[in-house]
């Protein structure tokens, strides 16, 4: 195809026009990816678009709604119009019917109809307020809501709901819903996911058939979770054993910090003891660890011991190839108790250089502990 480059991949197909452009769509035919003259912008299952852009060296973020929005998934629509076409006339014999019917999927979702897709979400979902960065692909079952703990003071994401767990009846309607809005696209998904936060606080009973009904409905997938370390300190090890022989691969824990004094003041129990203690359980349980310590928090009055006392206990955790360290820069969210226990405490939040130095410390004193764990940046 002269002037055009298409990627038929397992998970998507790519599309360019010229070097400026590439647009990628999902198995179903929607609009992914639009990457145009150094703006990426990526489109969520509920069809909002989210664009990023950076310019000498400072990276921006947006979402684009509004006539903008319809004007973009227009432009990709015809993107993929013109490719078929193309392709059509061009390509090779053996590919020319596989392009011409994932084009022409992407050719069906108009503007209108791609707009409609946040309604879809919505029959499937509540709002979902935080995935850990590998898992922004998976196949989120929301089988719990909420957080059991839901009072540190750093954290609004579950304040619009109280912790529980779906009954078997509303599980099997959410996991249809789910069925019925990825289509396609979720033979591209390769994971699961079982938020809300805390999910494996709950006892293995409970969480039995939300874990058998995930698995008949999406096989042959991983299982990832969040839980914190004073609730899942609660579970023996045989629990966790048994949760692996369930699927369960992959547990993300949020340890913020090592030091005491800070876990105080963001009301958040735990501690570095019980942390070295839980996540020597969850390795003897055969799972992945995923430890976010978050970058920034306390500000300066808790810099050093924040730092110092994170590092120390970033050295004795029992981690090793397959579990990563995430580092979540601070997000202050204005009226929460944080902002509110900061201001009258007098606590300054760091500069943006000071923010740079102690996530370049972070990094640096994680790959010298551990070599063959992935340090990931956790952008909120």
């Amino acid at each position: 195809m002269s002037g055009w480059r298409v990627a038929v991949q397992p998970g998507a197909t790519v599309v360019s026009p010229n070097p400026d452009v590439v647009i990628s769509f999902d198995l179903e035919g929607r609009l992914k990816t639009f990457f145009c003259q150094g703006t990426l912008i990526k489109r969520s299952l509920s069809s909002e678009l989210h664009a990023r852009r950076s310019v000498a060296g400072v990276r921006r973020r947006w979402r684009i709604g509004g006539g903008e929005r319809l004007d973009i998934f227009e432009r990709a629509r015809e993107v993929a119009v013109q490719a078929q076409r193309d392709a059509t006339k061009s390509a090779e014999p053996t590919l020319r019917s596989l392009f011409a019917e994932r084009l022409s999927a992407s050719e069906r979702w108009t503007p209108e109809r791609l707009s409609a897709e946040e309604g879809r979400f919505a029959r499937a979902y509540a709002p979902i307020s935080i995935l850990p960065p590998d898992q922004y692909g998976a196949i989120v079952v929301q089988g719990t809501f909420g957080c059991s703990w839901n009072r540190c003071s750093f954290c609004s994401f579950y304040q619009d709901r109280p912790f529980e767990l779906r009954s078997t009846q509303a599980l099997t309607r959410h996991l249809q819903s789910v069925v019925e809005l990825l289509g396609d696209d979720a033979r591209a998904r390769r994971s699961l996911f079982l938020a809300d936060g805390n999910a494996l606080v709950l006892s293995n009973a409970r969480l039995r058939p939300l874990f058998e009904a995930s698995r008949n409905t999406f096989p042959g997938r991983p299982m990832a979770s969040f839980v914190d370390v004073f609730s899942g300190e609660k579970k023996p090890l045989a629990d966790f054993v048994e949760l692996r022989s369930w699927g369960l691969e992959q547990v993300v824990v949020g340890l913020e910090s090592g030091h005491e004094p800070l876990l105080r003041f963001i009301n958040k129990p735990g501690g570095a003891e019980a942390a070295v203690d839980f996540i020597t359980t969850l390795k003897a349980a055969g799972l992945r660890v995923g430890a976010i310590f978050m970058v920034g928090v306390g500000g300066r009055t808790f810099a050093d011991g924040h730092l110092q006392d994170s590092i120390s206990l970033i050295e004795r955790l029992p981690l090793g190839r397959g579990d990563t360290i995430y580092l979540s820069p601070f997000v202050l969210h204005h009226g929460s108790a944080y902002a509110d226990d900061a201001a009258r405490e007098q606590i300054e939040a760091l500069s943006d250089p000071e923010l740079h130095d102690q996530q370049s410390t972070f990094t640096s004193a994680a790959r010298r502990a551990h070599p063959q764990v992935q340090v990931a940046r956790y952008p909120i």
